[in-house]
């Protein structure tokens, strides 16, 4: 999610991204607050104070529906100095309206996995990848501090969304605050569809999710509509039918979902060609102007709980739970060149 979604004349193509690890909420997380809270209090003000819930309303929300987090809330909001803006902020509880691209799919089998892109702004993403032990261990990419945009547990849950192409908005949560709650929580897929079923959300999007057993469901969520889970390994940024145009033409949803959904049928596919099928056009984008660059391809294997970031032409950083590595992966993010994407990193 991260801040808004404004147009840039120029964006810069070398960034970042921290791998971090600490097991309870403390210093670093801290530091991340620090560096990131000027721009997210800007995008939390944009449509004014008053456009967002109180303090006491999005305490009593969070009550109500995420119990079990409230213990790691306090804590981050003491963190972040115990101000009533930024517990505002931390509840995620009807956060401003945002958008964002991701092509998302499951290769089942003996061996699944779920491998996503992430699309966004380069200069809106926090560019972290933590490694908590909150109320059990969880590795995630952040987004607004301690909410998940994909991520994996040690039961070996995973679990990564993208935008369903509505512009409806209503009360609810923030949804990567409800990924966060699904990976401290739950085991399976199973109980990740019953927490979906009665934590309202505030936009609409789309959910994918695997667990250990091979089992995976998309899950359409909406803040107007009863969630609906899919047998489809396959979601972009639409759900049952186009409901925003526009924005389905700029983002190519359609024409990504059918992409994936061949390569998925075609028996000669491969897993690991069809991984870097999201690493090349059209999986891969780079209008990083627009919001709509690619900026990580995610591999999450339950059965081994462990997940891969690739990026074109360029070593794996993997990421597990008995070895994670701190430190920072610079990644430089390519241009279009005669139709070909190149991007790379070096550690």
């Amino acid at each position: 999610m991260s801040t808004p979604t404004s147009p840039m004349a120029h964006t810069p193509s070398t960034f970042r991204l921290a791998s971090i690890e600490e097991d309870e909420p403390g210093a670093k997380w801290q530091a991340l607050f620090d560096a990131h809270w000027p721009p997210y209090q800007t995008w939390f003000l944009s449509e004014g104070e008053r456009a967002r819930p109180g303090y006491m309303t999005s305490l009593r929300n969070l009550r109500a529906y995420m119990p079990e987090l409230l213990s790691t809330y306090d804590k981050l909001v003491d963190l972040a100095g115990g101000g009533d803006l930024a517990a505002r902020f931390l509840s995620f509880y009807r956060p401003p309206p945002y958008l964002l691209g991701c092509s998302q799919a499951v290769w089942a089998g003996p061996e699944p996995a779920l491998i996503r892109n992430y699309d966004y702004s380069p200069i809106l993403f926090e560019w972290a990848l933590l490694k908590t032990r909150w109320l059990r261990p969880v590795i995630a990419i952040s987004d607004c501090l301690w909410g998940v945009l994909d991520g994996i547990n040690d039961a070996g849950l995973a679990v990564s969304l993208a935008f369903g192409g509505r512009k409806t908005t209503g009360d609810g949560f923030g949804v990567p605050l409800v990924l966060r709650y699904i990976l401290e929580t739950c085991d399976n897929v199973r109980e990740a569809c019953f927490v979906l079923r009665r934590v309202p959300v505030h936009m609409t999007y789309n959910l994918t999710l695997l667990d250990r057993a091979g089992v995976f469901v998309t899950a359409y969520l909406a803040p107007d509509r009863k969630p609906r889970f899919v047998r489809s390994p396959v979601s972009t940024n639409h759900q049952d039918r186009i409901e925003w145009p526009a924005y389905a033409r700029m983002s190519a949803s359609i024409e990504r979902r059918a992409f994936l959904e061949d390569r998925l049928a075609d028996p000669s596919e491969t897993k690991s060609r069809f991984v870097n099928r999201f690493l090349e056009p059209p999986i891969h984008r780079i209008r990083y102007e627009r919001a709509f660059g690619t900026l990580y391809t995610a591999v999450y294997r339950p059965t081994e709980a462990r997940v891969e970031y690739h990026w074109p032409g360029h070593r794996v950083l993997q990421q597990s739970f008995a070895s994670f590595e701190e430190g920072l992966e610079t990644i430089h993010l390519g241009e279009a060149t005669d139709g070909k994407v190149s991007a790379g990193h070096s550690s």
